[in-house]
């Protein structure tokens, strides 16, 4: 089995961790063992939903992700999913999955308050595009201002938008809050937002009496039972027919979902 070398170092930073614990063993010394930097999360859910916009047209999705935090605030990650709305839209393109990578800096301002700013880059491996047509791999810079649990965050895109070709400026903002009750380990949570598209493709739509730009909304309870959350959710959106398939499928109809994610 191949080791990356930041695994290789980890793992001998706790070999040696360990070596030194056994060495100073002694009546009152004692040497906690440094957190690790490294964490990763799977999950499922019975439907991928972002910004409000079925991803997998109603099906389940199996999901997962590995992040890296630097104390200083500094991050780092990728996370996947399966999917199927490209293949939806374009038929005979072969596309199941997307990957995202992204990094960025986090930390707090003061008490109570805290920011993030990063890059992400949406990846969708695929084959058999046609000629001439626009990949969906999208650029997006964002930035994010919080205030005890509640968060505003804007996202900006940077060219080509989920096969939007001169997509650049498209925008989306967005407000989530997140309430523990308590030590139940109940967690509600509420959102909205708003995708908004620019750019000659974006005219071009409105021309033809239709428009990519749309809001969205959400409301879910999550329960931690044991590391594992489970989190039940209610999504609605004004999507027009620009988000229905050619098979007709309505990614943008309200819809109920339950998921189920564990982190270690």
């Amino acid at each position: 089995m191949n080791m990356s070398k930041a695994s290789f170092c980890a793992a001998k930073s706790k070999l040696l961790n360990a070596m030194m614990l056994a060495a100073l063993a002694a009546p009152g010394m004692a040497m906690a063992e440094e957190a690790s930097p490294f964490s990763a999360n799977v999950g499922f859910t019975t439907d991928y939903i972002f910004r409000g916009i079925s991803q997998t047209s109603g099906n389940p999705a199996v999901q997962g992700g590995i992040d890296y935090a630097h104390a200083s605030g500094l991050y780092a990650g990728v996370w996947g999913s399966n999917i199927s709305w490209i293949s939806d839209f374009n038929a005979g393109v072969s596309s199941s999955l997307e990957l995202d990578t992204y990094f960025g800096f986090r930390n707090s301002l003061a008490d109570d308050f805290s920011y993030d700013i990063g890059f992400i880059r949406y990846n969708y491996p695929a084959s058999n595009y046609a000629a001439g047509a626009t990949k969906a791999d999208t650029d997006e810079i964002y930035g994010a201002l919080g205030f005890k649990w509640i968060t505003a965050k804007y996202s900006y895109g940077l060219g080509k938008f989920l096969t939007v070709p001169g997509a650049a400026g498209t925008s989306y903002i967005e407000v989530n809050a997140s309430v523990p009750l308590g030590d139940t380990g109940i967690t509600l949570g509420a959102h909205a937002g708003k995708q908004t598209y620019k750019g000659t493709a974006a005219d071009a739509l409105a021309l033809a009496g239709t428009s990519a730009t749309y809001s969205d909304y959400k409301l879910s309870i999550a329960k931690d039972m044991n590391g594992y959350v489970v989190s039940l959710a209610a999504s609605d959106t004004n999507a027009s027919g620009f988000y229905t398939t050619p098979a007709g499928k309505d990614l943008g109809r309200s819809t109920v979902t339950l998921s189920v994610t564990h982190a270690f």
